[in-house]
């Protein structure tokens, strides 16, 4: 397919520019830049294709009309969604840093204590591969100014605009202390509008993504200005293909309780776990955040909860993974909460902020905060028992 923008190989969308990467300019001592190299997302040298129009559908109001399809195409998708090309760059670029990590996680070589894999000349265990990955897919975007990382706690100046550029903060795989298991780890990330990463809301993403790396790979993703959260399968011949939107999470009885170590000290999430086995709950919990949060989108039901007790404090960080994930969520028709409030208002002030957080329907989340903290900031629309 034709485009107004360049493609790398195997028609995955890179900006227009030398094939050679430059280092980011002012990157902290924490980061190397010296493996990102021009062929290491594909081992193909960039090449340019011929220009075509963007053909968008209006309404007598000049609102945009999407008309994505099951089984569009990444690109095709994107350019049906929005108008703004910087944004539609960035999640094709991640999109191919996605493909690339789904490779390297499943050819890993896991002993001892280290999954490794090649990146350029060196083995670098897989979680710092795809760090690499993200950052240079990002470069490569030239429409990210600040980018931060989980691995790298740290603002990276990334080269791109401020004004009409992004900032993105990604967990780069979530879970790789069990890829030597085989189970399902992912990448989470969020992008918000400008050059700000602290002082900023989960709301104010303009779109977030997970990739999950399992049985199957795909990319769930969600942007700001249109309904739903959108999963993307990675076919044989490496492209991501749209199979599936989720704009409704209802009622089930689904329920991934987290450290569950805090039930020890905190009688009211005990009291939680205890109402889901005694009301015959679906146990499913792998210990991966991304796995454990993506199968509430695609089985439209259930709550993922993590909790904190005074010996066991937070871990999740709200920047990294919290906020992107209960974007997805809440974009999908579930909702989010730290006990009190959506987690998509909480501020975040500094980049390593921490908070519990549960994800679910709506009368499951209901039941979590009446438990927890003894009332909800939700209407009530049926009983929820948890409390009887």
């Amino acid at each position: 397919m034709e485009t107004s923008m360049a493609y790398c190989s195997r028609s995955i969308l890179l900006p227009k520019h030398s094939t050679s990467l430059a280092s980011p300019p002012s990157l902290s001592p924490s980061f190397s830049s010296k493996s990102l190299k021009s062929s290491s997302l594909f081992g193909e040298p960039l090449r340019a294709s011929k220009r075509s129009s963007l053909k968008v559908s209006k309404t007598k109001s000049s609102s945009l009309v999407t008309r994505c399809a099951i089984g569009d195409s990444l690109e095709e998708f994107l350019t049906k969604a929005t108008t703004d090309k910087g944004l539609i760059r960035v999640m094709m670029c991640m999109g191919e840093a996605l493909r690339t990590i789904a490779f390297k996680v499943r050819t890993a070589s896991c002993g001892g204590t280290a999954c490794v894999n090649s990146f350029g000349d060196e083995q670098l265990a897989v979680d710092m591969l795809a760090n690499n990955l993200l950052f240079e897919a990002l470069t490569y975007s030239h429409f990210c100014k600040y980018a931060c990382s989980e691995e790298v706690p740290e603002l990276q100046d990334m080269g791109g605009p401020a004004e009409g550029g992004f900032s993105v903060a990604f967990d780069p795989l979530d879970g790789s202390s069990i890829v030597d298991t085989n189970f399902t780890v992912g990448t989470i990330f969020g992008v918000w509008p400008g050059d700000k990463l602290t002082g900023v809301r989960g709301r104010d993403q303009v779109a977030a993504a997970m990739g999950i790396y399992g049985p199957r790979a795909t990319y769930v993703l969600a942007l700001k200005d249109v309904p739903g959260t959108h999963e993307f399968l990675l076919l044989d011949e490496g492209k991501w293909q749209h199979v599936k939107d989720t704009t409704e999470i209802g009622e089930g009885k689904l329920f991934s309780p987290g450290n569950l170590r805090a039930t020890f000290d905190n009688p009211d999430y005990d009291k939680l776990i205890q109402y889901y086995i005694k009301e015959k709950y679906t146990l499913r919990y792998t210990g991966g955040m991304v796995p454990d949060v993506n199968q509430i989108i695609v089985k439209e039901k259930g709550i993922f909860t993590n909790v904190t007790s005074p010996t066991s404090k937070a871990k999740l960080r709200l920047l990294f993974e919290v906020a992107p994930l209960g974007f997805l969520i809440e974009k999908a028709g579930g909702y989010s909460s730290d006990g009190t409030q959506s987690v998509l208002d909480k501020v975040i002030n500094n980049l390593d902020d921490r908070t519990q957080v549960a994800y679910g329907s709506k009368n499951e989340i209901i039941r979590f905060e009446k438990t927890l903290y003894g009332s909800s900031r939700l209407e009530e629309a049926v009983p929820v028992g948890a409390l009887a």
